[in-house]
């Protein structure tokens, strides 16, 4: 017998959390694993990846869709269009309180994008795919005040100042 073929549950839970934020009164941040395939303004890309504030205060025209998330927003003044593949989100969460969900990513050949310095447009004839790809990473949610776990191999890092906000770290 053949078995019917599902729709992936991420753009699903991303609409909820987005929701659930909304009504209360939070601002939904999206952490996304930035790729040839994710549109945004590549001199805000930090080590590929990129923090997106996707309220509708910060956003404009916002469509949640089952493939991307498609957005109007200003970057240092200037408007841009965003549109983000849903499998590149890594975590949709509440900036207040850090409360959200965390998606795996798979790291493929085209995941790895250069920082600002070597920057690529991403329809530029240039954008050339690295020879090798990122190791898989894991994000974890962390409350400010407590130590995240280090793993042997793993360089230690220096405590966040205490703000009393819980911030979203990656351990590998």
């Amino acid at each position: 017998m053949n078995e019917p073929t599902t729709t992936s549950t991420r753009p699903y839970l991303i609409r909820a959390i987005h929701e659930w934020c909304t009504d209360n009164g939070l601002t939904p941040y999206l952490s996304v694993r930035v790729d040839r395939s994710v549109q945004v303004p590549r001199e805000f890309v930090n080590e590929g990846e990129i923090v997106l504030n996707v309220s509708y205060d910060a956003t404009g025209s916002l469509q949640l869709g089952n493939e991307f998330i498609e957005f109007k927003a200003r970057f240092g003044g200037k408007p841009r269009d965003i549109m983000v593949p849903v499998e590149r989100v890594q975590a949709i969460y509440a900036r207040e309180s850090g409360q959200g969900m965390s998606f795996p990513v798979v790291d493929d050949v085209l995941a790895d994008v250069p920082d600002v310095a070597g920057a690529v447009d991403v329809a530029s004839p240039e954008a050339a795919a690295p020879e090798e790809p990122a190791p898989a990473q894991v994000v974890q949610l962390v409350t400010s005040g407590t130590k995240p776990q280090v793993e042997e191999g793993d360089e230690p890092r220096p405590p966040t100042p205490a703000t009393g906000r819980p911030a979203l770290k990656r351990v590998k």
